[in-house]
């Protein structure tokens, strides 16, 4: 809870049915990283503002998603020793936000792309990892993959064919996503409904589908999805 550096955690105990009270989380002194020139010069989370392709005036702070700020993930630290539980969710700017829950610390992770770069971003995990999935612009065409953080920086793990990827170009694209084992799910909605559509990736492999078009009860194509995953269980009581 709060904004950037000032966050708090706040835990549920399902025995008591209640809520802890709310507990300060503190930068981790080790992974205070500021951005370097090529991750865009702005340190932190400022907000920077530059023109777009179309000649808006764009803020950092500003999301195609406002609600992508709420998105978030758990995962294992990928520390050998702790086995600690990590929160991973988005700043208001994008960056993504580490949050170690045992430790009560956090950490801000360097951005993917410089600054002055329009993408869409979301969080994910699949398979005990937690991942960054990116639709960005460049250079005429647009290119959606999938990164890692891991040893201090992020490395890309996997991306979307550029013939599947390309149709993105000039949409104002916005992606959510889901993960369960060692597949992710990306719904793809744009501005004007043209570049719609849900994909499958495995990770393991970087193998990619484009799923059937999902429609509504008037058989007309939705304009918008979001994601999500379950694992279904039957249980019986003896």
């Amino acid at each position: 809870m709060g904004e950037l550096p000032h966050l708090t955690m706040a835990v549920f105990d399902s025995s008591r049915d209640s809520w802890e009270g709310p507990v300060d989380l503190s930068r981790r002194p080790e992974d205070v990283l500021p951005d370097t020139p090529s991750q865009g010069g702005a340190g932190a989370d400022d907000t920077v503002y530059f023109l777009s392709k179309s000649g808006d005036v764009v803020a950092t702070n500003m999301q195609r998603s406002a609600s992508k700020q709420y998105s978030s993930v758990v995962a294992p630290s990928d520390r050998d020793d702790d086995g600690h539980t990590v929160a991973y969710f988005l700043s208001h700017s994008g960056t993504v936000v580490a949050c170690d829950t045992a430790r009560r610390t956090f950490a801000e992770l360097p951005r993917i792309l410089p600054v002055y770069f329009e993408y869409s971003i979301d969080v994910v995990a699949c398979n005990g990892a937690a991942y960054a999935v990116v639709l960005a612009e460049y250079l005429d065409t647009a290119s959606l993959r999938v990164w890692e953080f891991a040893g201090g920086a992020w490395r890309q793990v996997g991306a979307m064919p550029p013939a599947m990827s390309h149709a993105f170009y000039g949409r104002k694209a916005d992606i959510n996503c889901v993960g369960h084992g060692d597949r992710l799910m990306v719904c793809v909605s744009s501005g004007d409904g043209e570049a719609n559509g849900c994909f499958m990736c495995d990770v393991s492999s970087n193998q990619w589908e484009e799923l059937p078009k999902c429609v509504n009860g008037d058989g007309d194509v939705n304009e918008f999805l979001a994601a999500f995953s379950f694992e279904p269980r039957l249980e019986i009581a003896v």
